[in-house]
């Protein structure tokens, strides 16, 4: 709840009117007939009494009462465009007491349902309004010096002194009682009728005095479809009370307020799904593989465009190496996004079978057009492997990406930019590259390069300059720290620059030291789980992992068997040395081994029941050319 520090627009400061009444209240005919200037103009006093000598009573001026009715009209008009202006719930409820006080009232409590029910939605029982939100004029010490006890309001709901927070929190609506009625009526009433007495303490709490006369209105918040909430507007005693009229003004502000929170909830339940969506759509964390450290960001286009077709993964591929994609589905809205998460879930797929860059993009090419034949997108598929230092790209109409060295040299990678997917009928190309340790790969989505104000070319050239003076600050043997770099190439977007949703994947190359991978082939053959044994023990031995040797030995044998069963070309062996210990062997056979539980008599099954005893982790991956059992070891038996 917030106080409104505001004075009545129109009106005398209530000093000064305070000031007038310490004088002598002799008042000339002529001031006492004058109304009084307000944007709420208060209701004309009667006729004065006749006296010898003049004409019959003089009616009420027909140009006054003009007068005061477009001003009540121009208030409605203002009042509601403010109430419309607002998007969200809180900025709706806040336009309602800011163009209610002191304009209108002088003091305004705000109840809202709890919980809002959203469009067709049935709403919870027990009908529960909650104070959303209050506002009264406040006045200064001098403006209240000179009042008499009398004239100060015994309601603190109204009193200007007093404080809003003694109103009741919350109000549970009883079916059939006075306040039900009332909400159930929709119009407003004032507070001295037959049902607001009842209503208004039930509402504010039965310790509440109802102010007397026109003083109080009570107006239902009606949206669509059912009572929403309820507004009272309070009136002091240093300003005439409500007129009848003033019940169509509030009318009028509640209907338009109802109807700006019916809305402003419907809002706020398609932003939530839509940052849900979008959420759901992108990885929730992003991989940590052997030899490469990967970073990201995703910044929608605007508060109001919340979905959009930009996508990011990194995939782990078997031989410790991965996959990074960046896409663009265009267009900004949930089919994009939904057309988005499609896409990304057949590129995981794809990535599963370890298919080459070209090939993945043929076959989400073919996925696009499968989903329709105006599903368009761009996309750049790369494999990084860490042990040949190398990177292979492929790209569908996507912005190339940017390399930058480790002495602070950025370079635009020269790859064939080919057609976006959802074509049909091109070719991809993909380009092997080097892929130095120490060296930054930056994907991105055309957001961050194009623009109403840019090219796309300038902006790719722009963002190779400031990655060059990004590296330049750290030195030429240092590469800039990654979630650093990511947020400083998000810095170089202007104000014009946000046209579109951005997506962005840094990867950093660290590579593993041929000193750390050992390499071996084995004919299938019944002598190859013996000569692993021994290979794998000798280059164990040499990298200081003897601890280990034992149990890396045994698992090495039984994986190796169960290759050599069912292989009919070389099997291969291969240990990598990082923070862990990595064991690879690859054979033709696709068939996946399963895990099961051997009886007591049987004479196999139990080798992976000890891998996955022994090992950190394992798994199994298919390939195309057959497939590759791996476990993980901690070094030194940790």
């Amino acid at each position: 709840m917030t106080e409104h520090p505001t004075s009545h627009e129109g009106r005398q400061p209530l000093a000064a009117r305070s000031q007038e009444r310490t004088r002598p209240r002799q008042r000339d005919a002529a001031s006492a007939a004058a109304p009084a200037t307000a944007a709420i103009p208060a209701p004309a006093k009667g006729p004065a009494p006749a006296t010898a000598g003049t004409g019959p009573p003089a009616g009420p001026d027909p140009q006054a009462v003009a007068r005061r009715e477009g001003d009540r009209l121009r208030f409605v008009g203002a009042a509601t465009r403010r109430i419309a202006r607002g998007i969200d719930l809180d900025e709706i409820v806040l336009g309602l007491c800011r163009a209610s006080v002191p304009t209108f009232s002088d003091a305004i409590l705000v109840y809202l349902r709890d919980p809002l029910p959203v469009g067709d939605e049935r709403p919870v029982n027990p009908f529960v309004l909650r104070l959303r939100r209050s506002d009264r004029l406040r006045l200064s010490d001098e403006d209240t010096d000179n009042l008499s006890e009398s004239e100060r309001l015994r309601l603190p709901a109204v009193d200007p002194q007093a404080d809003l927070t003694p109103a009741a929190e919350l109000c549970e609506v009883l079916a059939g009682g006075a306040l039900a009625e009332v909400l159930r009526g929709v119009r407003p009433v004032f507070g001295d009728s037959a049902a607001a007495r009842v209503a208004l303490p039930e509402l504010l709490g039965a310790d509440r005095v109802v102010p007397s006369g026109h003083r109080a209105i009570l107006a239902p918040l009606r949206g669509r479809r059912r009572v929403i909430g309820a507004a009272v507007f309070l009136r002091g005693t240093e300003r005439p009370p409500f007129e009848a009229n003033d019940l169509l003004v509030a009318a009028q502000l509640a209907t338009h307020t109802a109807l700006g929170i019916d809305k402003a909830v419907l809002y706020g339940r398609e932003a939530y799904i839509a940052d849900e969506l979008q959420r759901t759509m992108l990885p929730d964390s992003l991989p940590q593989p052997t030899g490469v450290r990967l970073a990201s960001r995703y910044l929608p286009a605007a508060e109001t465009a919340r979905v959009g077709g930009d996508w990011y993964d990194a995939i782990p591929l078997p031989g410790s190496r991965v996959a990074l994609v960046v896409g663009d589905v265009m267009g900004h809205s949930m089919t994009s996004a939904a057309i988005m998460g499609q896409l990304r879930t057949t590129a995981q797929t794809l990535a599963g079978l370890d298919l080459p860059p070209q090939e993945v993009l043929h076959h989400l090419d073919e996925q696009a057009q499968r989903l329709g034949s105006d599903r368009m997108a761009t996309c750049l598929y790369a494999v990084y492997d860490p042990v040949a230092h190398r990177i292979t790209i492929a790209n569908a109409g996507h912005p190339p990406p940017v390399l930058l060295h480790l002495g602070g040299r950025a370079e635009v990678l020269k790859v064939p930019p080919g057609a976006p997917i959802g074509v049909g009928g091109v070719d991809f190309e993909a380009v092997e590259l080097d892929a130095p340790a120490g060296a930054t790969l930056l994907l991105y989505t055309d957001g961050l390069v194009e623009s109403r104000l840019r090219d796309v070319w300038t902006g790719i050239e722009q963002l190779r300059e400031r990655l060059a003076a990004t590296a330049r600050l750290t030195g030429p043997d240092h590469s800039p720290p990654l979630e650093a770099l990511c947020d400083d190439v998000l810095d170089m977007l202007g104000p014009g620059d946000r046209d579109d949703d951005i997506a962005l994947l840094a990867a950093r190359f660290d590579g593993i030291a041929p000193s750390d991978v050992a390499y071996w082939f084995l004919e299938p053959e019944d002598s190859a789980p013996g000569r692993a044994r021994r290979l794998a023990r000798r280059a164990l031995s040499r990298w200081g992992l003897d601890d280990i040797a034992d149990s890396v030995e045994l698992l090495v044998s039984e994986v190796v068997t169960n290759a050599v069963r069912y292989a009919e070309r070389p099997v291969t062996l291969r240990l990598l040395r990082t923070d862990i210990l990595r064991c690879e062997v690859g054979d033709d056979s696709p068939q996946l081994p399963r895990q099961r539980r051997a009886r007591d008599m049987d004479e196999g099954g139990r080798g992976l029941f000890l891998v996955n005893r022994l090992a950190r982790r394992w798994g199994a991956t298919r390939l195309s050319t057959g497939k590759v059992v791996w476990f993980e070891m901690p070094p030194r038996g940790q």
